[in-house]
């Protein structure tokens, strides 16, 4: 993040934009995938994949949407930052992780 202010800063006045976009548990096969996440914690603890990944958001503090956020959500985020509806945007981070982050 510190990069993308500094890089957005020294940038702007070229017209560059510089954001950065911040994702918790997206669901790809890092998390949900054969030896994902869910995986390694339904082996430590002796359960299934769909109760490993619900006691593995449980332990990072719960997603208030309860679900993980999916690449396409992730995927909007960017080009949104990346158009021109995001003209004068830069130096932001954008945390795309369904109300994982509880403090600002």
């Amino acid at each position: 993040m510190n990069v993308a202010k500094a890089l957005a800063e020294e940038l702007g006045g070229r017209g560059i934009r510089v954001n950065s976009v911040s994702p918790g548990p997206v669901s790809t096969d890092l998390w949900l995938g054969d030896g994902g996440v869910a995986d390694v914690v339904a082996r430590t603890t002796g359960t299934d994949r769909e109760a490993a990944r619900a006691k593995a958001v449980a332990s990072i503090g719960g997603l208030a949407t309860g679900r993980f956020t999916t690449p396409e959500e992730v995927a909007a985020v960017v080009l949104l930052l990346a158009s021109e509806r995001a003209g004068n945007v830069t130096g932001a981070n954008v945390v795309v992780d369904g109300g994982l982050v509880k403090t600002v």
